[in-house]
């Protein structure tokens, strides 16, 4: 089926309007936009929304999308299929004012046939109806068209948009057998013999393997065809190694070819057991992961390409190999990005199953959806080498019941039905399974008597309630009372049956259960899917020390909107997961949301032992001796920088991480010491603050191994301004990512100064976003003003569709005007 774009040229309906007025086209209530579009980042932020800090304060609403489409004539007894990739939440879609279907899951795609609905050799009315409820998600969301919609359009016989599977049967690196199958379908009433042509092309674009054969299509059927294709010395994708495939098919009647597709995929094999772990391509591989939610910053849930395969690179870079998508199917975008970055993938299928975790979430829809759900995933992933893990479900409460139980066991059965080449796991999370027996549990971990633990418990005023009071219990999840929770014999009483319908026992912040798990069960293999960041050390010893544990998954890799204050360093007596005005973002990741690394960052790649340059992270002195409440989330409050002025004479904490035997600081060129770092990857210098130059080295086997430098920056006097591309396609969805920073005359950078830095967009593109990673501060996104955080402000910008020349003119009081050329073609 030939695939076309529709994101172009819709009107949108601004929050909750009637039909008389959109029929009117009011002034001020209808737009013309381009998709993808997140209607949620649009709008106003408020303390009143019921969403409070799960969503960044950002409310629903709902939002009406239409569409003129001009149907040509030749398209009569076509086959018509819209695409949708992603609706939040729930909707309705309408052609021609005829209701085609209805939609409840916002991260699965939408297939509608909409054949018998048109209107040929005439304007066409598509109508797509939106309602975000409140209280629907305990994270950002995003609402509206937030991904792409397309058209496939297919003749009389076609290949169906869906179904194509390109299958790994065997492979090493002398030889390959290639599974394809090819969905044929015939709408039409006569039978039809087509030539079916499957060739694939490696990835230095030679044809690897080929096939030509005849295939008769009865009328009115699908006809499944299936060819084994042998792929001599093939180039194996993994995680080291992303090489990719093309497979082109094609139907042709007497020769003249009436439908193709090409699938991109990888040549790649899973092996998976209790002695050698996770094996790729018969190679043993850790997974270094982390889970990611699904916004991008500032421009909110919109789904580009551009700013999926940005997010993926930058984790990447940062030592990740893996990615969980956290809680729900990742997008197409994404999974195109880590087919190409080689970056392995968890997909998640819900966050909840049939226990609500907010009142409207979607443990309303579950029970009657699942399949489907299971199906769509399955589908949107089969062909993508990235994928090896389905989670079933993320903290499901009622994985500690025999009922939680036998619904993981159905879902593990139905995965495997669709798909026998990957595996299934499970995020168990210890406090939310057990807590019908957490009292017995605490009392058997800390010997004491159930009106002992009553009387430390908070006040009901103080409760929070729901996945806000889980997390807000969090804290027990560390250190000896953790490891007592998370080995409690009770505990594995509740879990041990959910765990066990999985291939792989999932646990979130369970980590003291990895070993003793194999102790119990030596033919498990286990996976830590949640884990917290500073927990990393500890953990990756554990990982490394047992063939049996796959690897790790953090708590997170990029910070995001919504589930405000679980990482926020709240100075003002603030209290993290509570509805703490204006909390927006998490506060968490090792990368914040304009895509800087943090100091956590090269701790967790120094453990991952990649490199062996060292790394600096300063707590900031500016907040030293004030109280702070923390999470386990939390890392520390740090930054690589060494410009605190007012503070000199005081005392820095200062950390160095590297990979390596020793580190040893200077200050102005004089030696701090030299300390031992090997086996921990991080020790502490305590340093009287002079301006200058703050210089770590390290060493291995008594030779320099890698040098950073931290230079003190002057009085800011120049904005600084780097895109990541000055050219773009004039494609209308293609981004640029504008960095703007602080710096003094010398071009060093000054966190410690700000500015309120206005952008202006004019010629062949268009802001899509502008911000700060402050993770607590009011304002728009869309606003052409932002103060910077840290010295840093972010835009992107996305291009037209007309091609030229766009000029991004960024200014702000006391600094000169800077100019950016971007060249659209």
């Amino acid at each position: 089926m030939k695939k076309i774009s529709l994101n172009q040229n819709w009107q949108f309906a601004k929050g909750t309007i009637t039909m008389m007025e959109l029929m009117m086209g009011e002034a001020g209530n209808i737009e013309n936009i381009d998709l993808p579009h997140d209607a949620m980042i649009y709008q106003e932020r408020t303390p009143a929304t019921a969403n409070a800090h799960q969503t960044g304060f950002y409310p629903g609403g709902e939002y009406t999308y239409m569409k003129k489409w001009e149907i040509p004539e030749a398209w009569k007894g076509c086959t018509v299929v819209l695409e949708f990739e992603g609706v939040a939440d729930t909707c309705r879609i309408y052609m021609n004012g005829d209701l085609v279907t209805e939609h409840v899951n916002p991260y699965t795609g939408i297939f509608a046939d909409v054949s018998g609905y048109l209107k040929y050799g005439q304007e066409n009315e598509l109508k797509v109806e939106v309602c975000s409820i409140e209280q629907s998600s305990r994270w950002y969301s995003g609402a509206g068209l937030y991904r792409p919609v397309y058209a496939w359009v297919g003749k009389i016989v076609h290949i169906p948009a869906q179904g194509v599977r390109v299958t790994t049967r065997e492979a090493d690196c002398e030889a390959a057998v290639v599974e394809v199958e090819v969905p044929i379908c015939n709408r039409g009433m006569v039978s039809e013999t087509v030539q079916v042509e499957i060739t694939l092309t490696g990835p230095n674009g030679t044809e690897a393997a080929a096939e030509h054969i005849p295939v008769t299509v009865f009328g009115e059927s699908t006809q499944m065809c299936c060819q084994r294709l042998l792929v001599e010395h093939p180039a194996l994708w993994s995680d080291e190694t992303p090489n990719l495939y093309s497979c082109r098919i094609t139907i042709s009647e007497d020769e003249n070819p009436i439908d193709s597709v090409n699938i991109s995929t990888g040549i790649r094999t899973l092996r998976l057991n209790a002695k050698h772990g996770l094996l790729v391509n018969g190679k043993p591989t850790k997974l270094r992961g982390t889970c990611i939610h699904h916004d991008n910053g500032i421009i909110g849930a919109a789904t580009f390409p551009d700013a999926e395969y940005r997010r993926c690179r930058q984790m990447k870079e940062a030592g990740f190999n893996a990615l969980r998508s956290a809680h729900h199917p990742m997008s197409k975008a994404m999974l195109d990005a880590c087919d190409k970055l080689g970056m392995l993938v968890m997909d998640e299928l819900s966050d909840m199953w049939t226990r609500t975790k907010n009142p409207h979430d979607y443990a309303n829809y579950f029970p009657t959806h699942w399949k489907q759900d299971v199906w769509d995933m399955v589908e949107k992933n089969y062909n993508h080498p990235c994928v090896i893990l389905y989670s079933t479900g993320n903290e499901i409460p009622e994985a500690g019941t025999p009922k939680g139980a036998e619904w993981n066991r159905r879902i593990h059965a139905e995965m495997k039905r669709l798909d026998a080449t990957r595996y299934t796991t499970n995020g168990i999370n210890g406090l939310m399974a057990g807590n019908d027996r957490m009292g017995e549990i605490m009392c058997q971990a800390t010997g004491m008597t159930p009106e002992q633990l009553e009387a430390m418990q908070q006040p009901d005023e103080q409760k929070r309630g729901g996945a806000d009071e889980i997390n807000g219990m969090a804290e027990v999840m560390v250190g000896p009372l953790a490891d007592a929770i998370a080995t409690s014999p009770i505990l594995e009483e509740m879990i041990g049956e959910f765990a066990a319908a999985n291939d792989i026992a999932g646990y979130n912040y369970l980590t003291a259960l990895h070993e003793e798990d194999h102790i119990r069960h030596p033919n498990r293999v286990v996976l830590g899917t949640e884990t917290f960041p500073a927990d990393i050390v500890h953990l990756w010893d554990i990982v490394k020390r047992n063939p049996h544990v796959l690897g790790d998954f953090t708590w997170t890799g990029y910070d995001y909107l919504g589930e405000a204050g679980c990482g926020i360093f709240h100075y003002n007596g603030g209290v993290n997961f509570s509805a703490h005005w204006p909390d927006r973002l998490a506060g968490i990741g090792d990368i914040d949301i304009l895509g800087d690394r943090k100091p956590i960052s090269y701790l967790r790649q120094a453990v991952f032992e990649i490199g062996h340059a060292p790394s600096i992270g300063v707590l900031r002195m500016d907040k030293a001796g004030i109280e702070v409440g923390k999470t386990p989330w939390m890392w520390k409050d740090n930054l690589a920088s060494w410009t605190w002025p007012g503070y000199e004479g005081e005392t820095a904490s200062v950390d160095v991480y590297a990979n390596a035997d020793e580190v040893e600081l200077f200050l102005n060129g004089e030696s701090l010491g030299r300390k031992s770092i090997g086996g921990v990857y991080v020790v502490t210098y305590e340093v009287p603050y002079h301006p200058g130059k703050l210089e770590a080295v390290s060493y291995l086997n008594g030779a320099e191994a890698g040098r950073t430098v931290l230079q003190t920056a002057g009085k800011a006097v120049k904005l600084k301004v780097e895109a990541d591309r000055n050219e773009l396609p004039a494609d209308g969805e293609s981004l640029t990512f504008v960095k703007i920073r602080l710096e003094d005359a010398a071009g060093n950078f000054n966190r410690r100064e700000s500015a309120a830095v206005t952008i202006k967009v004019e010629g062949c593109a268009a802001l899509q976003g502008f911000g700060s990673a402050d993770p607590s501060c009011e304002g728009s996104y869309q606003s052409h003003t932002w103060n910077t955080y840290d010295g840093s402000v972010m835009a992107v910008i996305r291009a037209a569709k007309c091609p030229g020349e766009a000029i991004v003119t960024i200014s702000a009081v006391n600094f000169a005007e800077e100019k950016l050329v971007l060249n659209i073609k």
